[in-house]
């Protein structure tokens, strides 16, 4: 016994010591690399809409952490959205539970374990196990859970009355409620009789508030998808070879110049057109590619000019005039026949929809499902005995089994071998899973994408709460528990109480390797890294790969939260058994808490994850699950000390209490949560009819931060929401709503009258640009002078909220009224963006169009801005309609910025819900460089002469320099271009 607790000593300290080093190594490179390398660590700054841009931060090794903390809560909603703040909120809540768990505990439960009468040692003296079963002291690890389980409960009750605030007011601003996706639904599974008709769909759903605006019915373009999927890839591939010939030819050029000989023009690459290999005769490729792209356009309008002809399937798009109307039809029953027009979507985004998904019949479905869940269920034993196997080879004791290794002696590297590497090969495992789970889920016929991302939440973390946490956490303790319990099963009484709480240092370990391992490595972005300066010299060839290389990076909603649910189900459920666990669940939230607030405000772009926080209650959920697991556990534990004292001596009221108080509260929660469900579950998942009814009436209501502090969470006309609040006011909500539900409000009064000025904070967005100590590499420092101009700030009071969950119809021009589009014009990108239909006429702008902040970008705005600063804006207010009127070269990063309004024509919507392939145009733009010397000019032209003037190419944003490498500006939008006339036919 004591040589394992000597081992387990050893484990904890070694991970420790590991993990610190390796957390603060890695701390050190990125504060030395985060200056220097913007487009890893702060792409946010100019990679994504103007609004949403954060301002550049000095070059100070800590001026991070000073510029992430002062943005105050409404800044980060304007900036990242609802879904990411309420992801923060959820990770500073469970940074806050456990440190003022671990406070208490350390003074409380702490000494009450060290001070035990049974004579444990090492690790195992510090936990539960050392209080005998007959002692008074348990009352204080009962009393301490009691409380915390009450504040852990209180804290779920008032973020979900904070979240289901926010939620109404995310639906119905201005921002979101104006795109014509909000008030969209997605029918799937539509009966026959509905499918072939447009005006039956119609007349089915006029019934609701406002009618129909619009149908738009879903259609089989299979066979025209595959033309255009074909036209992509051969239009990559020339892109490819017209990129590696001009850096060829730049080559060549040079090497004829410094030798003094004559140019030789490098040999055109060949191929052959029957995809046999070694059969046909060989082709140039640059000929052959640009006439078969040609025909593919020619082949793509031939077949997109009648939409119509198109089979009609069994889903559609239904646009209601009211944005309540969508809600209400997504919540009623539609119809009368089992499985029929079962399958409804809120908030519709034709990118984010998996079109192959809508017209699988509803038993197909069914079955899919079912296979699914057998899959998943199979997985999950798969799993659980392979990382029981992994996790008991790298033990010490297995490794002596081993031939030979039966000499082999304890040292400190076997501790340091047994703490890191069973936690790295199960992280390795675990990475697996979410790519099968993705794909089963797809299988199963989930019509979006993001519905995925949410389904996965669910179906990843409980796969982790079984396999990283009964199974491999609890190896050693059930196999100890089952082998003695099988011999004598009497044992089992003793063996529970002592067993459970020795594996509180496997949870220690991989809480250490996630906490600060995990975080700096989460910081580090070491993936983007290499994508960004080492993957362009291997792989990212084209200025097209270029930019995607580096492309912000996205947050991976589907497997982080899990992640971090299953750190608060480790921590608070050995809160009471091992009070060292509180201290690193609280550095876990705190480190990554830090670092998302970096993340989300300068690295990640989750413009195409927007769901209104939906991911938030099932984050409440899953923590709902570990505050069940910590009751269990503390019941089972009081129930087997119990037994215990029942077997060794007579039991007195005082053991019995000990097991009615747990089940006390266990059953209070379940009334707690049934509460939960019941109140706020279904509020959070649509738009209240009142809410729509007051927003109506007094539309000035949605643009208010809301008052989510209120005694009356649901009463948007109470309290100060319903009159012009004053900048103090709408400052004290905002504190309210920030702390309320982690300290009572009267210590919030109390703070604000000893320390006033935390009602007017200084903006932490003010700083300008051009900082000074703000460094960045000298091709940073260029790329700010280009920028243009700041769009004038908006009133605190009306808080802008970035809304990217809709589809920019009109693609990235902007088309004067009247104007009419010409179709044989109209050029189109590899990867299609939508245009406007040929013959597309708009209708004249009306009142309210313009897009949000650029109407008024020439007026200064009222509110902390000095005379100053109104001139500057209004010198620049040109600049800034000028600007906004070209393409936004920054929208490609995103699905949308803006998408249609209730002032577009049926033509734009029709276009904007129909399938990619009938968007997809008989045009292509290839980006492709110039060499320095203009020597493939004459190839460009020939490309565009090939294609039958469907093919452009343009070489503006790219360059090659000095060492022959192709460069790209990754702020250069290539289907903004105009391209250039095609040559005449003697041009040669």
């Amino acid at each position: 016994m004591a040589a394992d607790q000597d081992n387990s000593v050893s484990t904890f300290i070694s991970s420790l010591a590991f993990n610190i080093v390796v957390a603060a190594a890695i701390l050190v490179v990125f504060c030395v690399l985060r200056p220097r390398f913007k487009r890893v660590y702060a792409p946010r700054t100019y990679a994504v809409s103007k609004e949403k841009r954060s301002p550049p931060i000095g070059a100070g090794v800590l001026a991070w952490v000073t510029a992430v903390l002062r943005l105050r809560e409404d800044k980060i909603i304007e900036r990242v959205g609802l879904d990411t703040y309420m992801f923060l909120r959820y990770m500073r809540s469970m940074f806050v539970i456990f440190t003022v768990l671990s406070f208490l505990s350390l003074v409380t439960i702490l000494p009450v374990n060290i001070l035990g009468d049974v004579g444990a040692t090492k690790m195992a003296r510090l936990t539960i196990a050392n209080v005998s079963p007959d002692s008074k002291r348990l009352w204080v690890h009962i009393v301490f859970f009691m409380v915390f389980v009450g504040w852990v409960m209180r804290n779920i009750f008032l973020e979900l009355k904070v979240y289901s605030r926010l939620r109404v007011w995310w639906l119905t601003h201005p921002s979101h409620a104006a795109k014509v996706g909000a008030s969209t639904i997605m029918v799937s599974t539509l009966p026959q009789s509905l499918a072939d008709s447009d005006d039956r769909i119609r007349s089915t759903f006029d019934v609701f508030p406002g009618g129909v605006r619009q149908v738009v019915a879903n259609r089989d373009c299979s066979e025209l998808q595959d033309i255009v999927d074909e036209r992509d890839a051969l239009a990559a591939k020339l892109e490819g070879l017209l990129t590696a010939h001009a850096a060829k030819c730049e080559k060549a050029r040079k090497k004829a110049d410094a030798k003094g000989r004559e140019y030789k023009a490098p040999k055109r690459p060949q191929l052959r057109e029957s995809r046999i290999p070694f059969k046909g005769p060989k082709l140039d490729a640059f000929e052959f590619l640009a006439t078969k792209i040609g025909e593919l356009n020619q082949q793509i309008a031939e077949r997109s000019q009648d939409p119509g002809s198109f089979e009609r399937k069994a889903s559609a798009f239904v646009l209601f005039r009211k944005q309540i109307a969508a809600h209400m039809a997504r919540q009623v029953v539609l119809d009368y026949r089992p499985f029929s027009m079962n399958m409804v979507s809120l908030d519709i985004n034709p990118d984010d929809v998996i079109w192959g998904n809508l017209n699988l019949n509803p038993y197909d479905r069914r079955v899919r499902s079912y296979i699914s869940l057998a899959v998943t269920i199979g997985l999950v034993i798969a799993w659980s005995l392979l990382t029981a196997a992994l996790t008991a080879l790298v033990s010490v004791e297995n490794l002596k089994k081993l031939p030979g290794l039966e000499k082999m002696t304890d040292n400190p590297f076997l501790g340091l071998f047994t703490g890191i590497i069973p936690a790295a090969v199960l992280a390795a495992v675990m990475a697996l899973l979410p790519i099968i789970l993705r794909l089963l889920l797809r299988l199963e016929g989930t019509p979006r994408k993001s519905e995925i991302d949410l389904r996965l939440l669910h179906r990843f973390f409980f796969f982790q709460v079984w396999n990283v946490y009964l199974i491999t956490i609890f190896t050693t303790s059930i196999l100890s528990i089952g082998t003695s319990a099988f011999k004598d099963p009497s044992t089992i009484i003793n063996l529970i109480p002592e067993k459970v709480p020795e594996s509180a240092t496997p949870i220690l370990t991989y809480i250490l390797l996630l906490a600060f391992t995990g975080a700096a490595k989460e910081i580090l972005q070491v993936v983007r890294l290499l994508m960004r300066y080492i993957m362009p010299l291997l792989f990212a060839k084209t200025p097209r790969k270029i930019c995607s290389a580096e492309t912000p990076a996205e947050f991976d909603w589907g497997t982080t939260i899990p992640t971090h649910s299953l750190i608060f189900l480790m921590g608070f459920s050995y809160s009471f058994i091992a009070p060292l666990v509180n201290c690193f669940a609280a550095v876990y939230f705190g480190l990554f808490y830090l670092v998302y607030r970096y993340q989300f405000l300068y690295v990640y772009n989750d413009a195409n994850w927007a769901t209104g926080g939906l991911s938030f209650p099932k984050s409440i959920k899953q923590t709902m699950v570990g505050v069940y697991i910590a009751e269990v556990y503390m019941l089972l534990m009081m129930v087997a000390k119990l037994l215990k004292v029942a077997k060794d001596h007579s039991v007195n009221a005082d053991v019995i209490l000990r097991v009615v108080f747990p089940a006390l509260i266990l059953l209070l929660t379940i009334f707690a949560h049934r509460y939960i469900n019941d109140a706020y579950m279904p509020i959070i998942n649509y738009l209240p009819v009142r809410a729509a009814a007051e927003i109506e009436r007094n539309p000035k209501l949605a643009t208010m931060f809301p008052d989510v502090s209120s005694s009356n969470s649901t009463d948007l006309d109470g309290g100060s929401a319903g009159r012009a609040a004053s900048q103090e006011e709408r400052a004290r909500q905002l504190v309210y709503a920030t702390y309320e539900s982690l300290v009572p409000r009267t210590v919030i009064d109390f703070v604000l009258r000893k320390m006033p000025h935390l009602l007017h904070p200084r903006r932490a967005d003010a700083s300008p640009a051009s900082e000074p100590g703000s460094a960045f590499g000298d091709e940073e420092k260029q790329k700010q002078k280009q920028k243009a101009p700041a769009i004038a700030i908006q009133d605190s009071g009306s808080v802008p909220m970035p809304v990217a969950h809709h589809y920019d119809a009109a693609g990235a021009e902007l088309v004067p009224p009247g104007k009419r589009v010409s179709g044989n014009t109209d050029i189109l990108s590899i990867n299609s963006q939508a245009r406007p239909p040929a013959g597309a006429v708009y209708p004249p702008a009306t009142a309210g169009s313009d897009p949000p902040g650029l109407a008024d970008a020439d007026a200064p705005s009222v509110h902390s801005l000095s005379s100053a600063t109104g001139l500057r804006q209004r010198q620049q207010g040109a600049a800034a309609r000028s600007a906004a009127a070209e393409a936004d070269r920054t929208r490609r990063y995103s699905m949308v910025d803006t998408g249609p309004l209730a002032t577009a024509g049926s033509n734009e919507l029709a276009e904007a819900f129909s399938n990619p392939a009938l968007r997809a145009k008989a045009a292509t733009t290839l980006w492709a460089p110039l060499d320095n010397f203009g020597l493939c000019r004459a190839l460009h032209a020939d490309v565009r002469r090939w294609g039958a003037g469907t093919v452009s190419v343009t070489s503006d944003g790219t360059w090659i320099d000095d060492k022959g490498h192709v460069r790209a500006d990754v702020e250069f939008d290539p289907d903004s271009a105009t391209p250039p006339p095609p040559p005449p036919p003697d041009a040669e």
